[in-house]
């Protein structure tokens, strides 16, 4: 067996040497590391340096031998190998050989405890039974609802999360102020996570569908109603919101609204020409409630006429009021085109003459400008998460041409403000917004991390940092938010910019990933980026539609179920906003408590990764370079 050793040996001491001579040609970024990030970066060079190649006939080698097949080294590079090494040579030659010197390096041991205090740091002490982290994305509710952030905060969420992007300081502060009051009450701690917008890309605004409402009553599946239409009827000058759900608000003279009393009947007719009725069947305050059983269209001007149950001889009208126009959608179908303008003048559907022939095609306004500088013919496009999707056909500086290729026969509709992905572009926009920096300045003193969406660069990371230095919270919590390809492809140059700020993690953002990377290549993706922020002992928190079809209808599907589960191998799992979101946590909480018992991070298998092949500078093929 001696003899045969020798290659191993020699494969391993090559590999020995290319990480330590990574470490020592990267040098000079280590006077920017925090110090207590020293060892997280050098263990992540040792780890792009042995996935620069497919050492998988290796494993296979060193498993034979009952050795470790170094699946499992992403916390420790060097010590494992060197662990092996030393075997191999005391079997090679029967005693202890010394090894060449190696610098820094910390064993599993070490590895697994930076990693659990670099958790711990960022998101706070494990709960007792669960080492994962719930996080929960709040919804607008929570700013005014106090009983809801506190079952969340009783079902397990152990991070809250606010999202920039909507809603506004008041409800942002409304959120945290219940939070507040929720961990004085129960006892239990929660982080506080406030995520910057971000140069997200998205579709402008489109004008406005018709005025009209449509009333119908609940029918089951033979015709026969089962329940009236609920219509709120309420003053125009002083309106008031109704106390339960209405299936229609209508606005009308509070003079005429005063004269109606229970039992009273509303008569009218309608866009159609359908005579129709209302009952009334309830006085609230200045408002009335009636109920219809028939289907009907109601718009702006149209006269209501009023009924007396005591006197049916008495009759008054009224006019319905302004009436919010419908939001009109885009529809597209495959082979149809859809510019896109520069301008954010409302967008338009495609027009036709009487003979169904096109006059102009869908329109749309784009909200980042520098789009139109950055796209070029041929490259892909998706819209609306990936539902519709086609290639730009033509760029002119005003305006882009895109030719509809994925979508349903019949159509699929685009709304306003929807996400754009431009999965092979290089977007050349500011990766932080005046309305990013306006929300800095809150969250730095209302949060304890800060979601840095659709970071792509060095330099963006190096921005994020000095303005938070500038605002005298440079030891704020950081998270990279991986959602574009871009970011993907320098996660590496990211997390060590990153570690110049001592507490640091790692976001897998997988709804907008998906689309930049392609579905099918979503699990590779996200598998690198847990390996490669395992080797910087950064924590990763496992984000997007995660128990998605609980949180949203109270049922969860059997695959998301499985999903969750795989979320035990990041540090935290995020769960989205929906009216089951409490129950969604106490499910996530349980799911995590039962896997921990059977699961931990798993063995890999050491094929060469497109990322670390491409650090440094040297050539990468695609978003994921496989060699098989």
């Amino acid at each position: 067996m001696q003899p045969e050793l020798q290659p191993l040996i020699h494969e391993l001491e090559d590999l020995h040497s290319e990480m330590v001579n990574l470490v020592r040609e990267n040098l000079p970024i280590f006077t920017r590391i925090h110090p207590d990030n020293q060892s997280g970066a050098i263990n992540l060079l040792h780890y792009l340096a042995l996935r620069r190649h497919d050492v998988r006939g290796l494993q296979d080698q060193l498993t034979e031998l009952g050795l470790s097949s170094l699946g499992r080294t992403e916390s420790s590079v060097l010590s494992s190998v060197r662990a092996v090494m030393t075997i191999l040579s005391s079997l090679r030659h029967g005693e202890k050989v010394g090894l060449p010197d190696g610098g820094p390096e910390c064993d599993r041991g070490q590895g697994r405890r930076f990693l659990e205090q670099n958790t711990e740091l960022l998101l706070g002490v494990a709960p007792e039974g669960r080492k994962v982290r719930i996080m929960v994305t709040m919804p607008p509710e929570a700013a005014t609802d106090y009983g809801l952030v506190r079952d969340l905060l009783l079902s397990g969420m152990n991070c809250m999360r606010i999202n920039c992007a909507h809603d506004g300081q008041e409800a942002w502060s409304g959120m945290i102020r219940n939070l507040r009051r929720a961990e004085q009450e129960t006892g239990k701690t929660c982080k506080i996570e406030m995520d910057v917008a971000g140069p997200k890309l998205r579709t402008g605004p489109i004008e406005p569908g018709l005025a009209v409402m449509k009333v119908r009553p609940k029918r089951d599946a033979f015709g026969r109603i089962e329940k009236p239409a609920r219509i709120w009827l309420t003053p125009t000058a002083h309106s008031e919101v109704a106390p339960s759900a209405a299936d229609a608000r209508i606005p009308i003279s509070g003079r005429w609204l005063a004269t109606l009393e229970t039992g009273d009947l509303v008569r009218f007719t309608d866009t159609r020409g359908a005579r129709r009725s209302m009952a009334v069947t309830e006085v609230v305050g200045n408002s009335r409630w009636a109920e219809s059983d028939r289907t009907a269209y109601i718009a702006p001007g149209m006269v209501l006429t009023a009924i007396s149950k005591d006197k049916p001889a008495r009759r008054k009208r009224g006019r319905v009021g302004h009436i919010l126009a419908k939001p009109q959608t885009l529809l597209l179908r495959p082979g149809d085109t859809l510019i896109l303008t520069r301008s954010l003048d409302p967008g338009q559907p495609a027009r036709f003459n009487q003979d169904h022939e096109l006059m102009n095609p869908a329109r749309i306004g784009v909200t980042l400008p520098e789009f139109f500088g950055s796209v070029q013919p041929g490259q892909p496009i998706w819209f609306d998460d990936g539902k519709i999707g086609g290639i730009i056909s033509h760029v002119g500086p005003d305006q882009v041409a895109v030719e509809i290729q994925h979508a349903k026969a019949e159509g699929d509709k685009l709304g306003a403000e929807k996400g754009i992905n431009v999965p092979e572009t290089n977007l050349k926009a500011a990766s932080l917004t005046t309305e990013d920096l306006k929300a800095l300045a809150f969250i730095v003193k209302n949060a304890d991390i800060v979601g840095y969406s659709f970071v792509r660069t060095e330099d963006d990371v190096r921005l994020l940092q000095s303005h938070l230095a500038e605002l005298g919270a440079a030891n704020l919590g950081i998270v990279l938010k991986i959602e574009t390809r871009e970011g993907f492809d320098n996660l590496p140059g990211l997390l060590l910019a990153a570690l110049g700020s001592r507490s640091v993690g790692v976001m897998i953002a997988r709804g907008d990933l998906a689309i930049e990377c392609g579905y099918q290549r979503l699990a590779e993706a996200q598998e690198e980026i847990l390996w490669i922020s395992e080797a910087a002992h950064v924590p990763v928190i496992w984000a997007t539609q995660v128990l998605e079809t609980l949180a949203k209808t109270g049922t969860p599907s059997r695959s998301e179920i499985t999903d969750a589960a795989m979320g035990e191998r990041a540090e935290c799992v995020m769960l989205n906003k929906g009216p089951y979101v409490a129950k969604a946590v106490r499910t996530l909480d349980d799911i995590l408590g039962r896997m921990q018992a059977h699961q931990e991070k798993k063995r890999s298998m050491l094929r060469k990764l497109g990322v670390a092949t491409g650090f440094g500078g040297a050539p990468r093929r695609g978003i994921i370079a496989i060699d098989r």
